[in-house]
């Protein structure tokens, strides 16, 4: 059986996070999806909106995945150690990174690859929080 892994904030679940779950589990008998800590967040400067619980529930009911975790380490190797995950997947927004090409290199030691999926350009967290914020600000006014 061929184990998946990926992780992620997921807050304000949006078509990109469902293109990256299907797209992984096509590849995958099994996909476990870590979800990030409130506080691992922060190392971004940000702050969830939906609660680690919330955001937790709304995976575990997509139908691509099978195990949702809590990720509360941003070491993708320290995950490979508890979860001894085939292949890790990852927008292809990082493909060619720094931290990449060494998780790549660390992974494939363990025989496990990394998989770039196609990252969705139209969407993302940060584009619908700062609209939020917009929103927020013109209704305040």
């Amino acid at each position: 059986m061929k184990i998946g892994y990926t992780a992620g904030v997921y807050d304000l679940f949006h078509i990109g996070h469902l293109n990256l779950l299907k797209n992984a589990k096509q590849k995958c008998d099994k996909l476990i999806v870590g979800i990030t800590t409130d506080e691992l967040v922060k190392y971004k400067g940000k702050c969830p909106v939906i609660t680690l619980a919330e955001r937790m529930e709304i995976v575990k009911a997509i139908k691509y995945v099978d195990e949702v975790v809590v990720q509360d380490n941003l070491d993708k190797f320290e995950a490979w150690k508890k979860y001894h995950y085939d292949v890790l997947f990852v927008g292809d927004d990082w493909k060619g990174t720094d931290k990449w090409n060494e998780y790549e290199l660390k992974l494939k030691e363990k025989g496990a690859t990394v998989c770039y999926l196609p990252y969705t350009q139209t969407t993302s967290s940060t584009l619908l929080t700062e609209v939020l914020k917009k929103i927020q600000s013109i209704n305040s006014d």
